[in-house]
């Protein structure tokens, strides 16, 4: 699952990407530079389980990153541009909140709010332009062929039309499952879940999260859509510190956590996605599946050959797990459960997947 990070020029964009992944060097996807890189998504519960077991090895899940260049009408008309955009299963739009004289705004002055409509308004018109194209063919089409299903997709494409032309981002459509795969093939920008990252000044530091519920206010009644504040010029400084000074640096603030943590878990839970956790000696693991996902499909995560073979899960909560010194504690208070196929995990199970 991939995650464009967006905005305009001097955001912060690029910089908070390099802090997120340690990734340095471009690749070109035609002739748009274009970095990729992952972050590790904070899990506290690895660290306790990891206390217990002792394992060989820790396995975090992650988020996978894509730096594009400053978003424009310029780029937008760039067919390979978009085309990295659209392969992306969110954004997440950098949004200046700081001000800084020797940093100046493109559009002269600072202005969150007009920023994020300016960038939904591209996108919007980006997708007008395929959704016309396609209404034309389809017009062709319906003359030559009498078939319910062209007439259906006309019907939703009319629709988008009439939110897109309104500058309303497709992500506002509530769409059935038919409708929905009727669509998926366009990869609409404006469609795609996004994560608005407040990048706020230091002034601004010691009231982070009073300023990311006034923008979560603000922004409010936007499906699919989430807000995260940062201080970028913070994660900087921050990065260049070892673990045992990071603390006092962020309390100097007021802070009792990098805005990273805050940033990576909501781009994780937009991106409709959860945890399961395996731990023993070898390894203890955080695995990666999309919300509601059942036992038959979190075994298909660790291994094709668990998916097919499935006979049952034994699992438990994480906490219980901890709290009664393993698995033969657990067994011990009953609260080692036998799941079958459509068992649907949740959040900080621990499997152990019996397979054939």
């Amino acid at each position: 699952m991939k995650t464009a990070i967006i905005g305009l020029p001097m955001t912060g964009k690029t910089s908070l990407f390099t802090i997120l992944t340690g990734v340095h060097q471009e690749t070109r996807i035609g002739s748009t530079a274009v970095r990729t890189g992952v972050a590790k998504v904070p899990d506290p519960r690895l660290n306790e389980l990891a206390k217990l077991f002792e394992p060989n090895k820790v396995t975090h899940a992650v988020v996978e990153y894509l730096d594009m260049p400053s978003i424009s009408k310029e780029t937008l008309r760039d067919p390979a541009y978009v085309a990295s955009l659209r392969v992306a299963d969110a954004f997440a739009h950098v949004v200046r909140l700081f001000a800084d004289e020797t940093v100046p705004h493109e559009k002269g002055s600072v202005d969150p709010m007009r920023d994020i409509e300016d960038v939904e308004i591209e996108l919007a018109l980006s997708d007008l332009v395929v959704v016309e194209k396609r209404l034309e063919r389809l017009e062709k089409d319906r003359k030559k062929i009498k078939d319910p299903n062209l007439d259906r997709e006309f019907e939703l494409l009319q629709k988008c039309k009439a939110l897109l032309e309104g500058n309303t981002p497709l992500r506002q459509l509530e769409l059935d499952a038919e409708d929905e795969k009727r669509i998926r093939g366009f990869q609409f920008l404006s469609q795609k879940p996004i994560l608005w990252v407040l990048n706020i000044g230091e002034s601004d530091a010691p009231r982070l999260h009073e300023v990311e519920e006034e923008w979560r206010a603000k922004l409010g009644g936007r499906t699919h859509t989430a807000v995260a504040a940062i201080g970028g010029k913070i994660e900087a400084e921050l990065a260049e510190l070892p673990p045992e000074e990071a603390g006092e640096y962020l309390a100097s603030y007021g802070l009792k956590e990098s805005g990273l943590v805050r940033l990576i878990s909501a781009t994780y839970a937009l991106l409709g996605l959860m945890s399961f956790l395996t731990a023993g000696e070898d390894e203890v693991r955080a695995w990666t599946i999309p919300m509601h996902s059942n036992a038959v499909k979190a075994a298909g995560a660790i291994h094709s050959d668990f998916e097919k073979k499935f006979i049952r899960a034994e699992v438990v909560n994480w906490k219980n797990l901890v709290d009664l010194g393993g698995y033969p504690g657990v067994r011990e208070k009953g609260l080692l459960r036998l799941e079958g196929k459509e068992y649907i995990v949740k959040d900080g199970d621990v499997l152990v997947i019996r397979h054939g």
